[in-house]
C-alpha cells in the first residue's frame, strides 16, 4: 500500500509539474496576419544574426503591441509575431520563400519577470506545434537586453 501511495504521489507530482510547464507555453498565434504589420526587413548573408535568421523579416502586432512599438512601453498581454521566410533573388529582386519560423514576443509582467516580463517561443516553418525554444526564453532575452530602453523590443513604429 505503501509503494501504491508513492507512486501515485510521484504520478501526481510529474503531473503538476508538466502541467505548470505547459501552463508556461506560447500559443501559436493564429490569424496573426491580420493583426497590424509593424515593418519588415531582410537580413542577407554576411549579417552577424545570418545564422539562424536570414531571410524576409515581417512583424505583426496586436493592438496592444502597436501602442507598445509607438511609446516603447508595451501593456501586459501585447504580443508580437516575428514571421521569418526564406528568399530567392532573381533578376534583381527578391521574393519570399518557404517560411524558417514563427516567433512570438508575449507580454506578461508577472509570469515572465526573469526574460524581462516577455516570453519568447519560436514554431519551425509552418507547425503551429514543433518548438524550437528550449531554455524558457533565456538565449532570446540575452540578445534582447540591448533593447532595455524600449521594453526588450526591436521594433520600433516608423511614422
Amino acid at each position: 500500500m505503501k509503494h501504491f501511495l508513492h507512486l501515485t504521489l510521484l504520478a501526481s507530482t510529474l503531473t503538476i509539474s508538466c502541467l505548470s510547464q505547459a501552463d508556461d507555453r506560447v500559443d501559436y498565434p493564429e490569424d496573426y496576419r491580420s493583426w497590424t504589420h509593424i515593418k519588415s526587413m531582410v537580413l542577407h548573408p554576411g549579417h552577424p544574426l545570418e545564422n539562424p535568421f536570414k531571410g524576409i523579416h515581417h512583424v505583426y502586432g496586436n493592438d496592444k503591441a502597436v501602442d507598445g512599438t509607438q511609446t516603447g512601453k508595451f501593456e501586459d498581454g501585447s504580443v508580437l509575431v516575428f514571421d521569418l521566410l526564406g528568399y530567392q533573388t532573381q533578376d534583381n529582386a527578391s521574393t519570399e520563400g518557404d517560411r524558417v519560423l514563427v516567433g512570438v514576443m508575449v507580454k506578461n509582467s508577472k509570469r515572465y519577470a526573469k526574460t524581462g516580463g516577455w516570453a519568447f517561443e519560436g514554431f519551425k516553418g509552418n507547425s503551429h506545434t514543433d518548438r524550437l525554444v528550449e531554455d524558457g526564453g533565456q538565449s532570446c532575452f540575452a540578445c534582447h537586453t540591448s533593447q532595455q530602453d524600449h521594453d526588450y523590443v526591436f521594433s520600433h513604429w516608423r511614422e
